[in-house]
């Protein structure tokens, strides 16, 4: 089931194997969701299908290449494409603008410089409105595929900033930020299973990041091997795997790595397109890094302006990170924990 690209251990970089996971993930989900998804109980035909080998990847961001410069008032193609980006995660919805027939188009209208703005100012960028090389180069990083800006409200800076009671309070300020609603788990006592077809080194990465989220918060995590009544549920997904958030291709052809879904969902899913390794290895990700990030969503954290703290948006290839003060501090915030 797995194509072991540099033998075992920590330096092991998988690929996981397509058809069982896809077929898997999808039929769970039509138990989940009911009726409404009738066809995820069948094969994921799309899903099955072997990476094509390096020559045959589509260029990565082949539309960014042309973009560099480009501001309001310009036509240029491949804008259409950044509009969809922007679009994915949170930033531009033309939905109820008098400019709804730019979403389709290559104009860069005024929508569009309002939304690069927006971006910028997120990713700690110089918010001229205009696609100079920092910002393509930005939107080019790997990254989780939780929207940063969800029905209108940035959640990267919903809560503005919020001083530090605690040591050093006069120096410090908090970035993390939470779903709209402020969701949260009910219980502190949850437990977690693992889709068909999810390898044993993902499971014990994932069990690892529970540990290391428990030791900081009340909450207790327990493995079932009840898929129906678990709590919170991981495995694999590729492309459209069936919960409205397609993944799309290996990095660097597409960023997103992960998504998790905001309590009480609990719903974690890694794209099976992507290099994971256990550890730092170089052009893959580390399991345990993004089951971090992802299990933050699933308790309730958003991302954070801090690109030190695991709920930052970006996930490195060929490094591993841990908790930072700022999760801390968001997560016993979020649940009143002393």
């Amino acid at each position: 089931m797995l194509d072991l690209r540099s033998g075992f251990g920590m330096s092991s970089v998988f690929r996981p194997s397509t058809t069982r996971q896809g077929t898997a993930i999808g039929s769970y989900l039509a138990k989940d969701e009911g009726e409404g998804f009738p066809w995820l109980t069948l094969p994921l035909h799309s899903h099955a299908n072997p990476p094509k080998p390096n020559a045959e990847k589509p260029t990565p961001f082949e539309f960014i290449k042309h973009l560099e410069g480009c501001h309001k008032g310009e036509k240029v193609e491949g804008l259409q494409q950044l509009k969809a980006y922007l679009e994915k995660f949170g930033y531009l919805n033309y939905n109820h603008s008098k400019n709804q027939n730019h979403a389709n188009d290559d104009d860069f209208d005024d929508l569009l410089e309002a939304a690069v703005k927006t971006y910028q100012s997120n990713y700690h960028l110089k918010a001229t409105g205009t696609l100079d090389a920092k910002t393509l180069s930005n939107m080019m990083k790997p990254r989780c595929g939780n929207p940063d800006i969800i029905n209108g409200t940035n959640l990267m800076r919903g809560g503005k900033k919020r001083p530090n009671h605690g040591h050093n309070a006069l120096h410090t300020v908090s970035h993390y930020s939470f779903f709209q609603g402020n969701p949260k788990w009910p219980s502190n006592q949850l437990t977690y299973a693992f889709l068909p077809g999810t390898n044993s080194d993902a499971q014990s990465a994932v069990a690892r990041a529970f540990d290391k989220w428990a030791a900081q918060t009340h909450f207790t995590f327990s493995r079932s091997q009840d898929l129906g009544s678990a709590n919170l549920t991981i495995g694999f997904g590729r492309l459209d795997h069936g919960d409205q958030n397609s993944f799309d291709g290996p990095w660097p052809t597409g960023p997103i790595l992960a998504h998790a879904f905001s309590p009480t969902d609990g719903r974690f899913h890694y794209d099976a397109d992507e290099s994971w390794s256990v550890g730092a290895v170089p052009n893959a990700f580390d399991y345990e890094t993004v089951a971090l990030h992802e299990i933050g969503h699933l308790l309730g954290l958003h991302h954070s302006l801090v690109p030190q703290a695991i709920m930052y948006s970006e996930i490195d290839a060929g490094a591993t990170k841990g908790l930072h003060g700022d999760d801390i501090q968001g997560i016993k915030a979020l649940y009143n924990i002393a």
